[in-house]
């Protein structure tokens, strides 16, 4: 029992992770798009928000990647699987 309760718990914490990753990949979506679709257009200070972002967006990959491992979603097939 509470074992499932903990399963439950992280399957709450990945799908925030998720949103919260959508929602960065939007904000990079937009940031780009506004610039014309290109990174070389960008002033200094959208590459520098671009570039937070990114690092945002990976740290966050990280942890959904970690969490897949815990709840066994990892698929057998799936690259990076072991």
């Amino acid at each position: 029992m509470a074992s499932e309760g903990k399963d439950l718990q992280l399957v709450r914490q990945y799908r925030q992770l998720v949103e919260d990753y959508e929602a960065v990949d939007g904000r990079i979506d937009s940031l780009i798009m506004s610039n014309r679709g290109k990174s070389e257009d960008m002033s200094a200070d959208d590459r520098r928000l671009y570039r937070e972002l990114a690092r945002n967006r990976s740290e966050i990959l990280n942890e959904m990647r970690l969490l897949e491992r815990q709840l066994n979603l990892m698929e057998d097939d799936a690259p990076g699987a072991e």
